[in-house]
């Protein structure tokens, strides 16, 4: 199960159906993140796909010489604007592939349109999700919910864009779902309704073992999006944000003009796929061999091209090396910024005690930490908070002054209004009285000595003590552990044998931290594979707009669009 490369093969087919000649890409505001996020530019063209146009552009230039190719979610908005476009077409011959099922009176509205008989094919193509990781995926919403019900165009996107990769993973799942969540049980319902309705496009090959879709909350554990990481990936995403692989860099001090944007794609760049999941420490030492290789391969002064053979060795070699400069650059600026802001916002410490409060007991020595580093000025707006959000969590059960004394001193920082909320918000979003299971109790009596950064050598394990939730639902699950009583199954039947295809969709987003917990679960469980997806992948910033827009007033919220459908 590999659903960067389900979204790959389908852009390929796509690509393949038009033939030969010289295309332009036609697509919506999110199909184009679909496509962006598993094929470069560079890729693309090198298979005649010359341009890339918006649907909704009001200014596209008739080319009459180009084919299109449609590649589009199969909302209302889409099919009127495709519905123009057919009555004056600017391209001589349209390929249109949906991201999801549409419906029969949407293709007889195109099929009345294309009167001068320009479109040659209508296929249903399921790259209606973003594959992050080749086990990842995610839908890019934020603000599924308000309180504990569904925003019911959010309901109808979720259920689109996993139904959609159920489709492009060639599965027909049992369905379980978090008793304790009205949210999931209710997209468990949508699912199996769509399952239910289109029951032709889900008739796979039976396996031995049915595939497992499993469907929990995110208020089931609030904890973990909201602790500082120090894998690769994990910690660009916390401190520099990263938007369908791209990181803005506009603001690191001095930056190179070309570095202002980075894209970073375990695709096209081998020292990222073989560091996203390493902690701080090993990619300090990787960058370190990474720029020794590079002053190695260097070109040595001015290279003296006096033959044929030198000019061409040279005119072979350079673009490679060209591209290990670009490498090398870019990982060493985003490296050095991650750096930067570690030590400027006492990162080590604050991880400290972050991984204190979320998996030890000793409730004295936890509230003394938190409160000594309110009081250091070079700790951030955003970790303080985040401090006492986790002591508010860890401590609910506590009936003491602490909490108050802890608010106190995010008063006296200055704290923002808005921020101080969040910590009540954070604690009505995700904790005792709204989680299914017992967050808190895991790690209590385990002791671990403490150790710190040796030089390079890698973050020792009391910056990642911590292990989110999902890691053990799905080491039960593995195992044959789950109780029914609090996943149940959706109908009637329940898998006997151990699971081996496990689908998990988090509503209310997943994170890179259980990311890293499932790309670990499938190196160490022969035969089992799990894909991971979320409405979102968050970071605080992003999870704290999830919780507002939960608890009552809302932030700004992504609408991922709303209406639409599927088939291939």
């Amino acid at each position: 199960m590999n659903v960067t490369l389900a979204v790959k093969q389908y852009v390929s087919k796509m690509i393949e159906t038009s033939g030969s000649g010289m295309k332009v890409l036609l697509m919506d505001r999110e199909t184009t993140s679909v496509v962006s996020v598993v094929y470069s530019q560079s890729e693309i063209l090198q298979r005649e796909v010359y341009l890339f146009e918006r649907i909704e552009s009001q200014n596209r230039e008739p080319m009459k010489h180009l084919k299109a190719l449609c590649f589009l979610r199969p909302t209302k908005e889409n099919v009127e604007l495709l519905v123009q476009e057919l009555r004056k077409p600017k391209y001589s011959v349209y390929f249109i592939f949906f991201s999801n099922v549409i419906s029969k009176s949407e293709i007889k509205a195109l099929a009345e349109a294309d009167e001068q008989e320009v479109v040659a094919e209508v296929q249903e193509f399921y790259g209606d999700f973003i594959a992050v990781n080749p086990h990842l995926f995610s839908l890019n919403l934020t603000g599924v919910c308000r309180g504990r019900s569904w925003e019911p165009s959010m309901l109808q996107r979720c259920t689109q864009g996993l139904t959609a990769v159920l489709l492009s993973l060639k599965k027909c799942p049992m369905i379980r779902y978090q008793l304790s969540s009205d949210l999931s049980k209710r997209l468990a319902e949508s699912v199996k309704q769509i399952i239910t309705k289109e029951y032709e496009l889900f008739d796979f090959r039976k396996t031995e073992v049915p595939p497992l879709l499993l469907i929990l909350d995110r208020s089931d554990d609030a904890i973990t999006p909201l602790l500082n990481q120090w894998t690769y990936q994990a910690m660009v995403h916390e401190l520099l944000g990263l938007n369908n692989n791209r990181i803005d860099l506009s603001r690191v001090p001095g930056v190179n003009k070309d570095l202002k944007e980075v894209v970073l794609s375990a695709d096209n760049d081998e020292f990222y796929a073989n560091n996203l999941y390493l902690n701080f420490g090993e990619i300090g030492t990787n960058i370190k061999n990474l720029m020794e290789d590079f002053q190695k391969k260097r070109p040595k002064g001015q290279q003296k091209l006096e033959s044929i053979s030198d000019m061409k060795a040279f005119v072979e070699t350079y673009p490679q090396f060209k591209k290990m400069s670009g490498t090398v650059s870019k990982h060493v600026t985003v490296v050095g910024e991650l750096s930067r802001l570690v030590s400027e916002r006492v990162l080590m410490e604050v991880s400290e005690v972050e991984q204190e409060l979320a998996c030890q007991g000793d409730h004295g020595n936890a509230s003394q930490m938190v409160r000594r580093m309110l009081q250091n000025p070079r700790v951030s707006e955003l970790d303080a908070v985040r401090l006492v959000m986790l002591y508010a969590l860890r401590y609910e059960r506590h009936t003491n002054t602490i909490l108050p004394a802890l608010k106190g001193e995010l008063e006296r920082r200055g704290t923002s209004e808005h921020l101080k909320q969040m910590v009540s918000r954070v604690v009505d979003f995700g904790g005792k009285r709204v989680r299914g299971s017992d967050l808190i109790t895991a790690n209590d009596a385990v002791a671990i000595t403490k150790q710190f950064f040796k030089g390079l050598k890698g973050v020792e394990n009391v910056y990642t003590q911590h292990q989110p939730l999902l890691q053990d639902t799905l080491d039960q699950l593995i195992k044959g552990r789950l109780k029914d009583s609090q996943f149940p199954y959706l109908g009637p039947s329940s898998l006997r044998d151990r699971p081996q295809d496990i689908i998990v969709f988090v509503i209310g987003g997943a994170t890179y931290e259980e990311a890293l917990s499932v790309y670990n679960l499938n190196r160490t469980s022969p035969g089992v594979r799990i894909v991971l997806g979320g409405s979102h992948i968050h970071n605080t910033k992003s999870f704290l707009e999830e919780v507002m827009a939960a608890t009552g007033q809302g932030s700004e919220r992504s609408q991922g669009g709303s209406r639409h459908s599927n088939r291939r």
